[in-house]
């Protein structure tokens, strides 16, 4: 019995010993786990043993639940039961590529799949941008590369020289742009340049900005009538002083889209509540101007306006305007009968840039003068004066003709009208500043006595900003000037002949003003000589001509140069005439495949792209074996 007894008392301290250990490794292993929130995963033990059990996301998942048992267990009785997630059922991340330019070089940050070359891309990058450092700094996934990927990716890449300072964020489909300029036109030039590089199938997000001008004067002008309410001039120097102007404006009936320029030089920081009291005294008045030139406020009403009306308005208006502001007011005085001929000086400038001056001027000198200036500003081939002098005329006359002309220098084309009372520029522009510019031109010149009245249509086909060719009008436009004229080289050599020079001067401004298109420049030659020595020559040549280029200061980053010596020939080698057509320069755009399965080449783009419409140049022989 006592034998018994210790049999079954070993057995039940054996029980409850195992039972203590197996619950301790649990609820340990458990703690361990939900520290390293590993919540996916589940103990289980039997005896010494504890099985880890559950599906872990990824492999790193699995060890790191294997080493948080590890640390509060011996590893030997850790039991793996844990399976892993099929990869394949798993989303793919979203790749994206951050883009930093900077003074110190070029970064590249972000996620991008494995099948994107990263070594070809920072070469590209090197190539668009010589001489700028690049980090990279680019982790890779392997999953498939997403639709509109490389798209994104090449345009960064293209545009990425246009920017000093600029922010590319790069996502599959779609390119965001952070950047600064030096100018508001370089800026507007910029988001053009851009924007039709883009395409259709790329979204594109642009952000550039540009350091707000100095206007001088600050200027402002508002003026109601029969034909609506309407600024010639808006300058404000914050948004908020903006969007006081516009609300005042609004209620006193202005409509549609009105441009507002944001700009530095305000004479107070009052601008944007005093503008809104004037444009308020305008519509209380019923109509009328009023021009704010710095610390000049300049009002005109309606002729017919009531004059008890007009004292009040405006002795409200000078009583809350801020004190440093000086205010002029005028009521027309109802006109007595006019006698025939009232005196008046026109000046017209056409589409053509001819410009005519007629009417009346009020002395000999003053013509003289007006002739001059007008020849300087359009140009002595386009100016016909035929002026009379009247000396009757009063003598601040010949002051309003020459601020007349010069506000006429900032349309494209229109007309300026000089009377007794009044002073009237009108006509078209590309310029979307220009009726600012000329508001503030006329009040600088003509002070707050004059009376004047600006129409000025802003035209888009007329802003040279705006009139960026295509690259494909780029191609077209490089074949129309050479037309039948030829580039040629020295005999035997790369050299260029003196006689292209014009040629190279015309190619350049055109593709100064195209930007940075994807060109390829492909020398040719006939069958003449050697084959490898024809190779070699061709793409001497048509590196000859990108190098003539760069002297020009064209921007040839993301042009090409090919030689294919006698391989291509457009004519029959057997004639001279033959000889001589094969013998060309051909600048091509590089165009994509249109099949996104195939793999592009140059080789399979020049044989893809239309042979007709290309850039010919012809190069001077030499002996046979130099003949190409």
């Amino acid at each position: 019995m006592a034998f018994f007894s210790a049999a079954v008392l070993s057995l039940a301290a054996a029980w409850f010993s195992a039972g203590v250990v197996e619950n301790s490794s649990e609820q340990a292993v458990r703690t361990e786990l939900d520290r390293d929130a590993l919540t996916w995963a589940d103990v289980d033990t039997n005896g010494l043993q504890v099985f880890l059990i559950g599906t872990a996301p990824t492999e790193a998942a699995r060890f790191q639940a294997l080493s948080a048992a590890g640390r509060v267990v011996d590893t030997a009785r850790v039991i793996d039961q844990i399976d892993i997630v099929d990869s394949d059922r798993l989303a793919p991340p979203r790749f994206s590529i951050e883009v930093l330019r900077t003074d110190g070089g070029i970064s590249l940050i972000g996620l991008m799949p494995a099948e994107t070359d990263r070594e070809d891309l920072v070469a590209r990058i090197e190539r668009a941008v010589p001489d700028v450092p690049v980090a990279d700094l680019l982790e890779v996934a392997d999953y498939p590369v997403p639709d509109g990927w490389d798209n994104a990716l090449d345009y960064s890449v293209s545009v990425l020289r246009i920017l000093d300072r600029s922010k590319i964020s790069i996502e599959a489909g779609r390119v965001s742009i952070k950047g600064a300029v030096d100018s508001e036109d370089t800026r507007r030039r910029v988001e053009a340049d851009l924007a039709r590089r883009a395409g259709d199938d790329l979204r594109l997000a642009l952000e550039i900005t540009a350091p707000r001008p100095v206007i001088s004067p600050f200027t402002l002008r508002f003026i109601q009538d029969a034909e609506g309410a309407r600024f010639d001039a808006c300058s404000a120097p914050t948004e908020a002083d903006r969007t006081t102007i516009l609300e005042a404006a609004a209620a006193a009936g202005l409509t549609g889209k009105v441009e507002c320029r944001l700009g530095l030089g305000t004479p107070t920081s009052a601008w944007g509540e005093a503008a809104a009291m004037g444009i308020t005294a305008i519509d209380q008045l019923g109509g009328g101007s009023i021009t704010f030139a710095d610390v000049d406020v300049t009002v005109f009403a309606l002729e017919g306006t009531d004059q008890s009306l007009f004292d009040r308005v405006v002795g409200e208006l000078e009583n809350d305007l801020p004190g440093v502001f000086v205010v002029k007011a005028t009521l027309p005085k109802p006109p007595a009968e006019e006698p025939a001929g009232i005196p008046e000086f026109t000046a017209t400038r056409s589409p053509e840039g001819d410009v005519q001056l007629r009417g009346r001027i009020n002395s000999e000198i003053s013509r003289q003068t007006a002739d001059s200036f007008a020849r300087a500003v359009f140009g002595s081939s386009t100016v016909r004066t035929t002026a009379r002098v009247d000396e009757t005329l009063p003598p601040s006359w010949s002051n309003r003709v020459l601020a007349g002309l010069e506000a006429l220098s900032r349309l494209s084309n229109g007309a300026v009208l000089v009377t007794p009372d009044a002073l009237t520029v009108s006509g078209n522009t590309g310029n979307q500043n220009a009726s600012s510019e000329i508001a503030g031109l006329l009040a600088e010149k003509l002070g707050n006595a004059e009376e004047y009245e600006i129409s000025v249509t802003y035209q888009e086909k007329l802003d040279p900003l705006l009139g960026i060719p295509t690259p494909e009008e780029c191609e077209a436009q490089i074949v129309e000037i050479i037309g039948d004229r030829k580039i040629s080289f020295e005999p035997g050599s790369a050299t260029l002949d003196a006689s292209t020079q014009d040629i190279m001067d015309e190619i350049a401004e055109l593709l100064n003003l195209c930007g940075d298109i994807p060109l390829v420049i492909a020398g040719h030659t006939d069958s003449q000589g050697r084959e490898v020595m024809n190779l070699q020559l061709s793409k001497d040549r048509a590196q000859s001509v990108l190098d003539a280029l760069r002297e020009r200061r064209v921007l040839t980053a993301s042009y090409q140069v090919r030689g294919y010596g006698e391989e291509r020939p457009i004519a029959s080698n057997d004639t001279e005439e033959g000889r001589e057509a094969n013998r060309r320069i051909e600048f091509k755009l590089l165009r994509p495949e249109p099949t996104p399965d195939s793999e592009t080449t140059l080789e399979s783009i020049e044989q893809s792209a239309p042979t007709g419409e290309t850039a010919e140049t012809d190069g001077a022989e030499g002996t046979p074996d130099e003949q190409n």
